[in-house]
């Protein structure tokens, strides 16, 4: 049985009389294309400036400069402040100054003594450039000796705070260098301002390494630490 459509639109058809009917449907191709991610900024960045909102783009290149060096020293642990205070601590180890000295030995840190060593270095390499790595390598494993020397006559110090404070006492050595520049022809006043330096820096360190829990052992330790200053020196002066 077959009825007459009443609008035009549809055709009914009985299930007895229409054959079977079969087919596919073709799926359009669609893409979606969201842009570029730089376009996408572009519009973000329209979008924001257009409800009032530009502000939160603008960048101080200043403020910007400045949270990155931030950022980088506190990565690196640098105290700039701590670190200015330790060399006036070894500059000056005279206890009636007033300086809290043990901080250089209860708080060491690495980069203080590094760019010291790194200072005392680059004053040395006119002419002899290969100084430069041996200097580090004299302070690495010479601090080394002192700390295994330190322990073994029963000091209780670590190798940080060995590193740190042989590290920073080189800072007489490099006060003394421009002066031995103008007096090299003075053979006398140089031999007593070299001896003044390496003087200088030895106590600096062995009075912060060389403690009361050595009691009558404290050349044993003493001694050592001038011996590898005068070395220092020597690869500063060639002698």
């Amino acid at each position: 049985m077959q009825l007459s459509p009443t609008n035009g639109d549809f055709t009914f058809v009985s299930s007895t009389d229409a054959e079977e009917l079969s087919g596919t449907i073709d799926a359009p191709d669609i893409k979606l294309n969201m842009g570029s991610d730089q376009s996408r900024d572009a519009y973000a960045a329209t979008f924001l400036r257009q409800r009032g909102y530009g502000w939160l783009l603008e960048v101080e290149e200043e403020d910007s400069a400045l949270l990155c060096m931030t950022l980088k020293k506190e990565e690196l642990d640098i105290d700039l402040k701590d670190i200015y205070y330790k060399i006036r601590c070894v500059l000056m180890p005279m206890p009636s100054l007033g300086f809290n000295r043990q901080v250089v030995r209860d708080n060491p840190d690495f980069w203080g003594p590094l760019a010291v060593v790194l200072l005392f270095s680059m004053i040395s390499i006119y002419g002899q450039f290969r100084v430069v790595s041996w200097i580090i390598t004299i302070w690495i494993f010479g601090s080394l000796t002192i700390f295994l020397l330190a322990r073994v006559l029963g000091g209780e110090v670590s190798y940080g705070q060995v590193l740190g404070v042989i590290g920073y006492s080189l800072l007489p050595l490099i006060v003394i260098a421009p002066l031995l520049l103008v007096i090299r022809g003075f053979d006398m006043v140089s031999t007593l301002i070299k001896l003044f330096g390496v003087f200088w820096a030895a106590y600096s360190a062995a009075s912060l390494l060389v403690g009361d829990e050595f009691k009558t052992k404290k050349p044993l330790l003493i001694y050592p630490i001038f011996l590898l200053y005068i070395y220092f020196l020597s690869l500063y002066t060639g002698v």
